[in-house]
Formats: C-alpha cells, structure tokens, sequence
C-alpha cells in the first residue's frame, strides 16, 4: 500500500495548485502538515524566477534569471535561471530536519513541492528528502518532474519505491474551482 503520494506531469498543468488545495484540505481537517512550494515570480507578467514558500508562510528565493556572461564559479543554472542552493537549503532544511524518525505518535504530512532539477543540486535536500521517505511516522505528497532527458537519480528512486503512488496530472488544474 502506498504511503506517499507524488504527483507529475508537465510543468503549468497545475501540480503546486492541486498540493496547495489539498494542503487547505489537510489543515482543516486537522492533520499535523508542513513543508514547502515552488511559486513562480513575475515581472512585468514575465517569469523571472522561482521562490521557495514554506506552509508556515516564510519565503525565499529558489532561483532567478541570469545572464549568460555570468562567471560565478559555484553557480547552479537549470536553463536560463541561476539556483539560490544558500537561499533555497535555509529555508526548506529546517523543515525537512523536524521529521520524527522514532516512532508513529508524532505522525505527519510533508509536502513537497517539488523533487527537480534546482532543488536536487542540493545534496543536503536529497538526505533529508530520503530521510523522510523512510521515517515511520511520515507521509510525503510531493510533485516530481516528468521523465525528460537525463534521468534525476532521486526522482527515478521515488518513482520506483513501492510505498509511493505517482499520479500523472492530465488536465489543466490551475482552471478548476472549489
């Protein structure tokens, strides 16, 4: 039986939006949650960017656009945009790190939105990601980009776990109400 729940599917079909109404759901109903989002940053109504939102309402930056001279030796790119690994691991380790390894009583949902390719060139992120997975008294519903290119090493290892269920998002969700 699956114990956690990811869901993927092309980027802007609506996965954040499905996490964040279930998250509401899940609060409501008083289920012990926390974790974290992707949100895009627009300018202008152009997307320069991704910031990391935790359930607790902090906010930082995941990542911005960058020019192509850039010569930063420690800079972490996906495509156009430059990764903010200081800014991103300071807000979603201590997070991650709250999980309750010992025992079912302190059981909890962590969301996780998302495991891709910004986020996993942390690899503090990837143990505390694994770490979760495996404590007893957690249940991840998470998003996962979806196979393209090279394989992401921790994404096919979620994928292949047999306690968790990927469910692929057909429709557009970003246009449905409540």
């Amino acid at each position: 039986m699956a114990k956690h729940v990811f869901l993927t599917g092309p980027p802007g079909i609506g996965k954040t939006t499905l996490i964040q109404k279930a998250t509401e759901v899940l609060k409501s109903s008083g289920v012990p949650i926390d974790g974290f989002y992707t949100e895009e940053v627009r300018e202008s109504g152009r997307r320069i960017g991704f910031d990391v939102i935790t359930l607790s309402g902090r906010r930082g930056t995941l990542s911005r656009l960058g020019s192509d001279s850039s010569t930063a030796r420690h800079e972490y790119r996906v495509g156009q945009y430059i990764v903010d690994l200081v800014s991103f691991e300071h807000l979603v380790l201590p997070v991650l790190r709250n999980v309750d390894l010992g025992s079912d009583t302190g059981k909890k949902v962590y969301v996780i939105d998302e495991v891709g390719k910004m986020e996993l060139f942390s690899r503090s992120f990837i143990q505390a990601v694994r770490q979760t997975l495996t404590a007893s008294g957690t249940t991840i519903l998470g998003t996962i980009p979806i196979p393209k290119g090279k394989p992401l090493g921790l994404v096919e290892e979620i994928r292949s776990r047999k306690d968790v269920k990927v469910f692929n998002v057909l429709c557009n969700t970003n246009q449905l109400s409540a």
